[in-house]
């Protein structure tokens, strides 16, 4: 696909022979394509080309990036919340779509630097960041008011499929500034959503992010009651994850790219040293299991694996890690979804910030029928995850200790 035509640029605007990124690369496939005509986020693709393309320096593009980035998360929040008429085929709670213009408009964004020769990096950062709510979280401050954040992912493993979505960044987009009821009174949701990119993790954007709101303030006026990281897990099950591994599987991510070994902190946030080998969740995760949330089970998931540095020999346990023993899986696995919580719940304890929160693993929302793109059952499972998550998220809260 000619990116340019795609969005009707102006000519000579866009260097449409810049090789693309590997994620960038899959938009040249039908479904990503019919996702973002379907859905009509093509047009804020175009329209930020256009806007993109009456500029002509770094400084001028930077208010438009910033503009077109917070422009899609809110797009998206307010059509899954019901808050902007839907127009298209998809269904307002569909996360495919934010996440097929964030990579159409940077594609747009470099093949606009690639013309003018001109540097980029920070105008990519700033449009990954706008467009997924991670620099509009709004905790408040008040005294006695309750702090939630609730994470998301994009979609993945998109090599075998580009129709795939993910409940977690479904579940972001359709809470981002909701206000659910809890035993405490009304409880304002602010989320976020991150890639699906070990690079990115390795770089701090997790920190970055949640840090301003992972502390104990004595006044209580900062810091969170809860911090819930979602992901997609395994079929036809909720986990709630005990155990957070420090070590890296290597599955490969969204830009194909396999890492291993032990998940790199970044300097300047707070931390524990020695780096520990596993966190642990303090979501009350007993309490959660047992309360009738939706239509999935819920299941509490301890299982780590850990391996002996004495004989290197490796064992599944559902006991907890062993001291001395070295981390090969937490409970939530080896991937980024693993890493999310362990570098959440690490911030945690570095900042000795109790009550703070764990991970949950929604079910796999699999694919529409046959070659659909969507359809009333995928609809259907992706709308009850998204409400049985909420569930969750409010259990959480009710069950939570006090002081």
């Amino acid at each position: 696909m000619v990116l340019s035509a795609a969005v009707a640029a102006p000519a000579g605007c866009l260097d449409t022979g810049l090789e693309p990124t590997v994620e960038q690369e899959r938009l040249t496939r039908p479904q990503p394509r019919a996702i973002l005509r379907r859905s009509t986020a093509d047009e804020a693709v175009a329209a930020f080309a256009r806007a993109l393309c009456d500029t002509g320096s770094v400084a001028a593009a930077r208010p438009v990036v910033q503009d077109a980035g917070r422009g899609l998360w809110r797009w998206a929040t307010e059509r899954a919340q019901g808050e902007r008429r839907v127009r298209g085929s998809l269904p307002g709670g569909d996360d495919r779509p934010l996440y097929w213009a964030r990579v159409a408009m940077t594609r747009v964004l470099a093949q606009w630097a690639a013309e003018r020769d001109l540097g980029v990096g920070g105008l990519t950062d700033r449009l990954e960041t706008t467009s997924r709510g991670q620099d509009t979280l709004r905790v408040p401050t008040a005294r006695g008011a309750t702090r939630v954040v609730v994470t998301g992912f994009d979609p993945f493993t998109l090599d075998v499929d580009a129709r795939i979505g993910n409940p977690s960044g479904a579940t972001a987009i359709a809470l981002d500034g909701r206000v659910v009821r809890t035993a405490d009174g009304p409880v304002r949701l602010e989320t976020a959503v991150f890639p699906v990119r070990w690079d990115d993790f390795a770089a701090g954007e997790v920190e970055r992010t949640l840090a301003p709101f992972v502390r104990r303030d004595p006044d209580a006026r900062q810091g969170l009651d809860a911090l819930v990281t979602v992901s997609q897990g395994r079929p036809e099950q909720f986990d709630l994850e005990v155990w957070n591994g420090a070590n890296r599987g290597g599955f490969a991510d969204n830009a194909n790219v396999e890492l291993t070994g032990l998940a790199p902190i970044p300097p300047g946030y707070p931390t524990v040293r020695p780096q520990p080998q596993f966190t642990r969740t303090d979501l009350p995760v007993g309490a959660m299991a047992r309360r009738d949330t939706g239509r999935y089970d819920v299941v509490v998931n301890p299982e780590i694996t850990e391996r002996d540095p004495a004989t290197g020999e490796t064992r599944t346990t559902r006991s907890g890690p062993t001291p001395g023993f070295l981390a090969v899986a937490g409970s939530p696995g080896d991937y980024l979804s693993n890493e999310i919580a362990y570098r959440a719940t690490l911030l945690r304890d570095g900042r000795r910030s109790p009550h703070v929160g764990g991970h949950v693993h929604t079910p796999v929302l699999g694919l529409p029928a046959g070659d659909r793109l969507s359809g009333r059952s995928y609809e259907s499972r992706r709308t009850a995850m998204v409400r049985q998550t909420t569930a969750l998220v409010r259990a959480a809260l009710d069950l939570r200790p006090r002081g």
